[in-house]
């Protein structure tokens, strides 16, 4: 989202980064088996990621709970062009940035990490985002473990939560706002370890939530936002508040590929103002 945050800019939230693609993986003739967290569900396929970029980061899969292994297999196959038609530049070029998609589970069973901008801010004030932002220096290679550094290091400075606990799975393909020049990286992440979290900066934090994956999942909680510009895309009304924009257009993809997406009424429109 345009703005920055500690002088750094942060990743799009606005209905440029929100636009996603309703097609299904190469060869599929349907979307795959619905399977909600907490059900059984047979072993992963037999290509676990199981990798360490440079840094000493590692990405794996391994040891992963039963419920999260469907979102791991669809992070392995999962096109670019099936996340967004906002693709990076073949010629290069954007600001590096990544987010982190942090999965854990609370007593309420399987939820999702989220933050929620500061109202006083004078951009996207109010709006739920992944905690994230661009890459620094000091976070290396963008095309190697620079994304995953970032990921972490955002998440802590915003949220403080310890990344130690958390273990990264899978890692999205690259994607584009071209309003911000910013090329976001999904990092996904598993909250092996939980630790205590809220907002770093409440200037700039209102607050950190989790949300249930069972209300992402719920139908009563989706909607379509409708901006003045024409522009629509999915939403999520939850943890009260309207998750939208690039943030629900990520969420939305994982659902639907990893089988959890369940009928809901694109017809139920929720509209935006000029300052979203």
């Amino acid at each position: 989202m345009p703005g920055v945050r500690g002088g750094r800019d942060r990743p799009g939230q606005g209905e440029e980064a929100a636009e996603v693609r309703d097609g299904r993986p190469a060869g599929a003739a349907a979307a795959p088996t619905r399977r909600l967290p907490g059900e059984p569900c047979r072993p992963a396929g037999s290509r676990r990621m199981t990798s360490t970029y440079g840094g000493g980061v590692g990405v794996s899969s391994q040891g992963l709970p039963e419920w999260l292994l469907p979102v791991a297999r669809a992070a392995e196959t999962i096109e670019p062009h099936q996340l967004s038609r906002f693709l990076p530049p073949p010629q290069g070029g954007g600001r590096p940035s990544a987010v982190l998609v942090l999965f854990g589970e609370g007593p309420g069973g399987p939820e999702l990490l989220l933050m929620e901008r500061s109202g006083s801010l004078r951009s996207h004030a109010g709006q739920p985002s992944f905690p994230g932002g661009a890459l620094d220096p000091e976070d290396g290679d963008p095309d190697g473990a620079g994304p995953l550094h970032a990921a972490l290091r955002e998440a802590e400075e915003e949220t403080g939560l310890d990344p130690a606990g958390v273990q990264v799975f899978a890692v999205l393909p690259r994607l584009y706002i071209p309003v911000s020049g910013f090329v976001v990286t999904p990092v996904l992440g598993w909250w092996r370890r939980p630790s205590p979290v809220g907002p770093v900066d409440p200037a700039e934090t209102a607050r950190v939530f989790t949300v249930p994956v069972a209300d992402l999942t719920d139908p009563a909680n989706r909607a379509t936002t409708v901006h003045p510009s024409g522009h629509q895309g999915p939403a999520f009304l939850v943890g009260g508040a309207l998750v939208w924009g690039f943030t629900a257009g990520v969420i939305d993809r994982i659902l639907h590929y990893s089988g959890w997406e369940r009928p809901w009424d694109r017809a139920k429109h929720v509209p935006l103002d000029w300052r979203a």
